[in-house]
C-alpha cells in the first residue's frame, strides 16, 4: 500500500491505494474518514486497484479555508493519480459526491455504489432526522455533537443504541470526534450540484445499497434514482441501519464485489499501468 497527498484548490486529499486491476474508488461518509473501508479495502483489492481518500475537511486531509465542491475534488483526485476512469463506492456524503461526479462527468465514472447515499439539492424531511440534526447546534459542546451525529446516522430512527454493535458504535465514536477536533472551523461545500433534478442523466450501471433500518429520506433518495436512471437497480439490505457495510459486512462484500465483476460495463484500462506496481504519489 502507498499514502500520499493530491493538491485540490485551497488544499490537499490524503488517500492510500492498494491492489492491482481495474481502478475502484471508495468514498466514505459524512463526519467519517477512508478509515470506514478498512474491511472492504482489503476485499476488493483482490481484484482491483483500491484507491480511498478522505475528503476534504475529514480524516487527513486539509480543513477547507473557502468555498469548494466535493465533486471536483474527487475528478482532481483522479486527474492527480492519472486514473482516466473508475467505479466509484459512496457511503453517504461520499454516495452523494460519487453521483454529482457521474452526472458532471460521466466519461470518468464506470460503475456506481451508491451506500445510504443522499443526492445533492434534496430535501430532508424525516421528522427524526429534523429532530436530531436540528439540534446540533444546542447539543451541549463536542461530546453532544459527537453523540448527536451517533445517534442521527449510526443508531437511526428504528434502534436504540444498545441495539447497534458496540464496536461499531465506539468505532465511529472515536472517528467523529477526531473529525470535529481536527476540522472544528470547517466551512460547509460550495452551492450544492442540485442532482436532485438531474438524475435522469445518469448512464453509470448504478447499484443502490440502502439498509432496512434507514431513514425514510435515504429510501426515497434511493428509490428516486431506481426510478429515473436507465440503469440503477436499488436492494435493501436486512438489519443493517445506514452504514450497510459496517452493521452487515458479510452481504456488503456479496453484493458488492459481484456487482463489479459482472460483465457489461465498459471496463476502464488496468491501472497502475504497470501491474504489480503502485506509481508514487504525485509531486505538491
Amino acid at each position: 500500500m502507498i499514502t500520499g497527498t493530491v493538491a485540490v484548490d485551497g488544499g490537499e486529499l490524503a488517500y492510500d491505494v492498494r491492489g492491482d486491476g481495474s481502478p475502484v474508488v471508495l468514498l466514505h461518509g459524512g463526519y467519517l474518514s477512508r478509515a470506514m473501508w478498512d474491511a472492504q479495502a482489503d476485499v476488493l483489492a483482490r481484484d482491483h486497484t483500491v484507491i480511498r481518500y478522505d475528503a476534504r475537511g475529514h480524516g487527513g486531509s486539509s480543513t477547507p479555508t473557502g468555498p469548494f465542491a466535493h465533486h471536483e475534488d474527487l475528478r482532481l483526485l483522479l486527474a492527480g493519480l492519472d486514473v482516466p476512469r473508475a467505479s466509484l463506492v459512496g457511503m453517504s456524503l461520499g454516495g452523494l459526491t460519487a453521483l454529482d461526479l457521474a452526472i458532471a462527468r460521466p466519461d470518468l465514472v464506470d460503475r456506481l455504489v451508491l451506500v445510504g447515499s443522499g443526492i445533492s439539492g434534496m430535501v430532508f424531511r424525516d421528522p427524526f432526522v429534523l429532530e436530531h440534526m436540528g439540534g446540533f447546534g444546542a447539543a451541549g459542546g463536542v461530546d453532544g455533537r459527537v453523540e448527536l451525529v451517533l445517534r442521527t446516522w449510526v443508531d437511526g430512527p428504528h434502534r436504540s443504541p444498545d441495539e447497534v454493535d458496540p464496536a461499531v458504535r465506539e468505532r465511529c465514536r472515536e472517528v467523529v470526534l477526531d473529525n470535529f477536533v481536527r476540522h472544528r472551523a470547517a466551512p460547509k461545500p460550495s452551492t450544492p450540484f442540485g442532482a436532485v433534478g438531474r438524475v435522469a442523466e445518469l448512464a453509470a450501471p448504478t447499484l443502490l445499497l440502502v439498509g432496512a433500518l434507514d431513514s425514510s429520506d435515504i429510501h426515497g433518495a434511493a428509490d428516486l434514482v431506481a426510478r429515473e436512471a436507465p440503469a440503477a437497480r436499488k436492494v435493501v439490505v436486512p438489519g443493517a441501519g445506514h452504514l450497510v457495510n459496517l452493521d452487515r459486512p458479510a452481504e456488503f462484500d456479496r453484493l458488492v464485489v459481484d456487482f463489479l465483476s459482472r460483465p457489461g460495463a465498459a471496463r476502464p484500462a488496468r491501472w497502475p499501468r504497470a501491474a504489480g506496481s503502485c506509481p508514487p504519489p504525485p509531486r505538491p
